[in-house]
């Protein structure tokens, strides 16, 4: 048996052994790793909520208001409409709003409600794939909710209803909806929700309900007393979140409170919607099935109207593109295809046909690889993608125009041989700055693809 104290004394010894590491210590290793690349630019995650996420967290971090939920509680599954009462914050998740103007909004309208006397029974948030960014969302919810609602001289706590969204979703690789859901769910239960509805988007209903079972049998998240409690990267990620969200409360209530700021409530939103978008067609936001990795042999042509009950979601510009290119097949029996011709630097090529495989795969297009060796390109494609590198392309573009049956393209941006190309005869360029949705909707024109719906 060891003396009493000696297990102390070992723990002293090993904490004078591993001393803790000032701030100061770890930004000097972290820039001397960095080797001068700009540290703002590599490590620092701007989100559009306008927070400015840091690559690591430290006990100084933690804020002084904190979580208004410390108990373990089961959640409850929902199912059908919300409870009357309810401030609906998840209409605004749906139509694109960030997570700022979600929680601020929602605010917004349950202080109308109750400076007009009339009852909160909680309050609802849509819930999308930003894993961190929604636990802290509930959280900053309850906060901010508590500030307000004792400002009225009611009680702070609130019943929070959690709804999956389905603005994110898409009829395409509907498997991959359901990890969505998935881990949108697991951030409503570690945020804290009360009520949890998981919505089934392309996968059966049964699903859905399974989902938060796994979560309640298996997992035992609701025996779990506030499981996000002293993270100090999401206690922050929520104090950041309510300050950012109290701002814009504070701004909609000086216009008069949510009624008379319903036009700057929905050009905000509209313009948080707008910027999602163009992050989407630039493929910066990535839907996996859908604006990149698509599968190519999926067809979802009987399933084009299962989503339709959304407002709106990011993933439909894509999808009736696809589904344009499913009809032509239909109607014509033959889906377009695109060759992509190989030849020369190894890496380069590889790299652009991967691209371009993905890229035209999620237009819907059959995409076939070849490699050129001199004789004439392969007949029946519709289009043409040469695949090099850049000093190779102007030779490569002279040899196969000319004898091409369909128009030829570069992947790649080669500037200085932009005119010189088009010289030669290629139609086009896609690369890393094209917009999806614009480059293939208007590939679908040139060719003639039909976009008639039957």
């Amino acid at each position: 048996m060891p003396e009493s104290g000696s297990c102390h004394d070992q723990e002293l010894r090993l904490l004078e052994e591993f001393p803790p590491v000032p701030t100061e210590e770890w930004e000097a290793a972290i820039r001397a790793d960095l080797k001068g690349a700009d540290y703002e630019k590599k490590l620092i995650w701007r989100p559009p909520e306008g927070i400015a996420v840091r690559p690591y967290y430290r006990r100084e971090d933690l804020p002084q208001s904190r979580f208004r939920h410390c108990v373990a509680r089961a959640w409850e599954i929902a199912e059908g409409p919300l409870p009357a009462g309810v401030v609906n914050g998840s209409a605004h998740h749906e139509q694109g709003a960030t997570a700022v103007q979600e929680l601020a909004f929602t605010l917004a309208e349950a202080s109308d409600r109750m400076a007009a006397g009339e009852p909160v029974e909680g309050l609802a948030f849509g819930i999308g794939s930003v894993y961190f960014m929604e636990i802290a969302k509930l959280r900053a919810a309850r906060l901010l909710y508590a500030r307000v609602a004792e400002a009225y001289g009611r009680s702070a706590e609130t019943r929070i209803h959690a709804v999956t969204a389905l603005s994110n979703k898409s009829i395409y690789d509907p498997w991959t909806n359901l990890l969505r859901s998935t881990t949108e769910a697991l951030s409503a239960v570690l945020g804290g929700a009360d009520s949890l509805r998981v919505q089934a988007a392309g996968y059966p209903a049964r699903l859905a309900r399974n989902v938060q079972l796994i979560l309640k049998e298996e997992a035992h998240l609701d025996k779990v007393a506030d499981p996000a409690g002293g993270a100090w990267f999401i206690e922050n990620l929520a104090a950041s979140l309510a300050a950012e969200a109290w701002k814009l409360f504070q701004q909609v209530e000086a216009m008069g409170g949510y009624a008379k700021a319903r036009a700057f409530v929905d050009s905000s939103i509209t313009a948080a919607r707008e910027a999602r978008e163009k992050e989407f067609a630039s493929r910066r936001r990535v839907m996996v099935g859908v604006n990149n990795y698509p599968d190519l042999t999926e067809k979802r042509l009987e399933q084009a109207g299962s989503l339709e009950g959304a407002e709106w979601r990011l993933a439909r510009p894509v999808e009736k593109i696809r589904l344009r290119t499913e009809r032509h097949a239909r109607r014509t029996g033959k889906t377009p295809k695109v060759l992509l011709l190989k030849r020369g630097d190894l890496k380069m090529k590889m790299a652009r046909a991967q691209f371009c495989l993905n890229f035209f795969g999620c237009g819907g297009f059959a995409v076939e690889e070849a490699d050129m060796d001199g004789s004439a390109p392969p007949e029946g494609a519709d289009l043409i993608v040469l695949c090099s590198s850049d000093p190779e392309y102007l030779d490569f573009a002279r040899e196969v125009c000319p004898r091409a049956s369909a128009p030829v393209i570069v992947a790649g941006n080669p500037k200085e041989q932009i005119e010189a190309l088009r010289e030669a005869g290629v139609a086009g360029f896609v690369h890393i700055f094209s917009n999806l949705v614009e480059t293939l909707a208007e590939w679908q024109q040139r060719l003639g693809i039909d976009g008639k719906e039957d």
